[in-house]
């Protein structure tokens, strides 16, 4: 919380798919799940709730409640707004089956637009596709997708590693056209977690997620999934920097050079385009293959960028820890194999950190050239 303005430092959101809330006990139960994980906002799916129930859903503190539901209780989304923040809603469109709801507003003067997603169990993925289709014009770097998919979107979302479908593929490509992508594994990209366990499959998956624009991922911290014992589902959270610079927006993306320099990033380049190569056929234009490339790998290069600079962070945090032990051990007791020790940590630190000033001092000659050309 900011002592200054009494507001929080950053905003958090959570999704949930809550599997029915026509249980008073239920709906107790998930009041307190929400005032633990205390989000700025919460998305909620299939709250079963019909147009005379939803008064019911009341979390003290989260006054500001939008709704789509449909006339049996079957489906429902819910967006609940916390009360510590200054929400202005600008635009609010309702599906009438209860399976999406789109809000646009302001939260702290800061724009922001999220569309919370049930998609149903049969053709999820064409329906998510569809609803991203449909709101195109609405989507924007503010905007947030989220939900219930219904679908996993990478062969590490399920526990099977099974292979995507055509389907999936085709909302993949649809998510990367829009520049959209998904927040968890640019953070997560090799880990598999699951937020839903099929009893009667046995298997586990994450068809939970949530998308964000490829040219905002700086602005989020972090994202994980949170237990839930209440529902069948795991929700997720993710906490997004709440001081976003104003200004002009640019959705200039620049590659990173030293990024071609790592084998495993090149070698998953090569992959990339094998997959893009078997996809060719008679009835895609190689201008269409050619667009499709530049659209993944910009993707690809954002995660491995984001996922590279969270290693090398880790890496810095670890060694200067490692570096502190040893120098208050060898201010107690001198040896000269530490000593040596020491030597060795600060020469890796100080060329980590070398190599960053170098990367800053390169972006920094390509922004001004940018610049003065565009002068």
């Amino acid at each position: 919380m900011n002592p200054m303005t009494g507001k929080p430092n950053h905003i958090s959101i959570i999704t949930l798919n809550v599997n029915g809330l026509n249980s008073s006990i239920k709906r107790h139960r998930l009041a307190d799940w929400i005032k633990k994980k205390d989000p700025t906002i919460c998305c909620l799916q299939e709250t079963h709730l019909i147009e005379k129930d939803t008064h019911r859903l009341k979390v003290k503190g989260w006054g500001k409640t939008y709704h789509a539901h449909g006339l049996s209780k079957k489906a429902g989304v819910s967006i609940l707004i916390s009360d510590n923040v200054d929400f202005k809603p600008k635009l609010v469109r309702r599906d009438k089956e209860g399976h999406f709801i789109l809000l646009k507003g302001s939260i702290n003067q800061q724009d922001i637009t999220i569309i919370n997603i049930y998609a149903p169990n049969s053709g999820s993925s064409m329906y998510v596709k569809q609803i991203l289709l449909n709101f195109r014009n609405q989507i924007d770097h503010n905007t947030i997708i989220l939900g219930d998919f219904n679908t996993p979107l990478s062969p590490l979302d399920r526990s099977s590693r099974q292979k995507l479908n055509k389907e999936t593929i085709d909302l993949n490509n649809t998510i990367n056209n829009l520049d959209l992508t998904d927040i968890y594994r640019i953070y997560h990209p090799t880990k598999s977690e699951y937020t839903f366990f099929s009893a009667a499959h046995g298997s586990f998956s994450k068809i939970d997620h949530i998308l964000c624009h490829k040219a905002n991922v700086s602005k989020y911290k972090k994202i994980e999934t949170l237990p839930c014992i209440l529902s069948d589902h795991n929700g997720l959270k993710v906490e997004i920097n709440d001081k976003i610079k104003k200004g002009n927006y640019s959705n200039t993306w620049r590659l990173n050079n030293m990024l071609l320099k790592e084998t495993w990033i090149t070698e998953n380049i090569r992959e990339e385009i094998k997959k893009l190569e078997v996809n060719e056929n008679d009835d895609t234009t190689y201008q269409n293959l050619w667009d499709t490339m530049k659209v993944v790998l910009r993707g690809k290069f954002i995660a491995w960028s984001a996922f590279q600079k969270r290693m090398k962070s880790q890496q810095l945090n670890d060694l200067t820890s490692e570096l502190k032990v040893l120098e208050k051990e060898e201010q107690n007791n001198s040896k000269s194999s530490r000593r040596q020790e020491i030597i060795k940590i600060r020469a890796e630190i100080n060329e980590i950190e070398t190599k960053e000033t170098i990367q800053k001092i390169d972006r920094t000659k390509r922004n001004e050239q940018d610049t003065s050309q565009k002068i």
